[in-house]
Parts: structure tokens; C-alpha cells; sequence
């Protein structure tokens, strides 16, 4: 996959800092809202309730994790955008949550927030600095182990979710490629190219369908969602 490893990266540059604030930004927001999400979900799901609470910790030091990168750059990171950046899922998520829809808070957190951060932390590391380096690897590790309880968990019970993991598809996808629209020209600035970002969510996300259940066919239909916004 196309990177931009070969360019020396000026990790202490104005122009990579500036972009960072806000990436950095993003994914300590977005261990935040995880650790949220499934705090929620084991009130949902109160036999799961031990084990989501312990992903929910995993989350919370993955957060810290991205903190410490951006100290070790001396960057301070832009926490009003990564609020705002997540605002349509987080919200999407809440009203789920309020409605009991404990299918569409799982495919919102445990399968497209997994697998954008998966794609995400994969295509950085290889561009990342010494220290985030060595932070992200062991992020990374954690997220499969989430994406995985979401899987097994639909996967039990894909036939009753079926319909409305279809309806929360058709909602919540076209947000990822509004918020990857977003953060193209920080992404690239840090060595991360928007193409690599979208083609590595699409084989994350298309695996987990895949897993939990859905044909090819299914999968395609699916993935079509919101792709006229990327």
C-alpha cells in the first residue's frame, strides 16, 4: 500500500504540529467516546456488563496513551474539533442508547469506530515517531480484541439484527467518509494518505460483515453507502 515512509518527516515543524493538534485530537476523543460507548452498552447489556468494563478500561488507557504522544511533541491538542468531529456519531449512538437499540449502538461503536480506528492507527504507524510508534502498535492490538466482541455478539444473533444492523448501516456509514473528508490534509501532513485510510476501513469493515454473517452481495450493497461523499 502506498505510503509516504520514504519522505523525512519534520516531526518538530509548525506545519506537522499544527496538523497533529487536531489528529491527536481525534483519537483521544475517540478513546473517550469508546470508553463511553461501552460503559453504555453494559448497562445494555448487563450479562456482558463485566467484560465491556473492561474494554471500556482498555479505551480509557489508550487515551492516556495519545495524551503522552502529544506531550512528547509539545503539542496541545485541538479538543473542541475532536468533540465535533465525533458529534454525528455520538449522537447517533445516544438516541440508540435511548431508544434500546442495543444492535445500532453495537455496529456504531464495535464495528465502525473499531474498524476507522483500526485503519487509522495502521496506516500511522509506519509514519509515526519513535514514541507514538510504540503506543499505537499496542493500541492496535487492543482494538482487534473490540471489533471481535461486536462481531461474536451480532453474530450470535444476526438473524433478529439483521434488518436493523441494514438500517444502521444506511445511517451511520456515510459519516465515516464525511469525517475522513475532513482530515485529508492533516492525515496527508502526517504521512497518511486519505486512499489508504478508506481502502483499509473497507476490508476492516467488509471482513466484519462477513464474520457476523452477510454475503458478498450483502457486503457490497452495503459498503455502497455514503461512498458518493468520500
Amino acid at each position: 500500500m502506498p505510503q509516504l515512509e520514504a519522505i523525512a518527516i519534520d516531526f518538530q515543524s509548525e506545519t506537522y504540529k499544527d496538523a497533529y493538534s487536531r489528529i491527536n485530537a481525534i483519537v483521544i476523543e475517540g478513546e473517550q467516546e469508546a470508553y463511553d460507548n461501552y460503559i453504555k452498552l453494559g448497562e445494555m447489556l448487563p450479562e456482558q456488563k463485566e467484560n465491556l468494563a473492561g474494554l471500556a478500561k482498555m479505551e480509557m488507557r489508550h487515551k492516556k496513551g495519545f495524551q503522552s504522544c502529544g506531550r512528547n511533541l509539545t503539542v496541545t491538542p485541538d479538543m473542541e474539533f475532536g468533540r465535533e468531529f465525533f458529534a454525528s456519531l455520538h449522537q447517533n449512538f445516544q438516541d440508540a442508547a435511548t431508544q434500546g437499540k442495543v444492535v445500532t449502538c453495537l455496529l456504531i461503536q464495535s464495528l465502525i469506530i473499531e474498524c476507522f480506528a483500526i485503519a487509522a492507527y495502521n496506516i500511522y504507524i509506519p509514519v509515526a515517531d519513535d514514541f507514538a510508534r510504540k503506543i499505537t502498535e499496542g493500541v492496535v492490538k487492543d482494538e482487534y480484541l473490540h471489533l471481535n466482541f461486536g462481531e461474536e455478539w451480532l453474530k450470535a444473533n444476526f438473524e433478529t439484527s439483521k434488518a436493523e444492523l441494514e438500517d444502521a448501516n444506511r445511517q451511520n456509514l456515510p459519516i465515516i467518509w464525511r469525517m475522513l473528508n475532513q482530515v485529508t490534509d492533516d492525515a496527508r501532513v502526517l504521512g497518511m494518505e486519505k486512499e489508504a485510510l478508506v481502502e483499509d476501513f473497507m476490508i476492516a469493515y467488509g471482513e466484519a460483515l462477513s464474520n457476523i454473517g452477510f454475503s458478498t452481495r450483502d457486503i457490497m450493497r452495503m459498503s455502497a453507502y455514503g461512498l458518493t461523499a468520500a
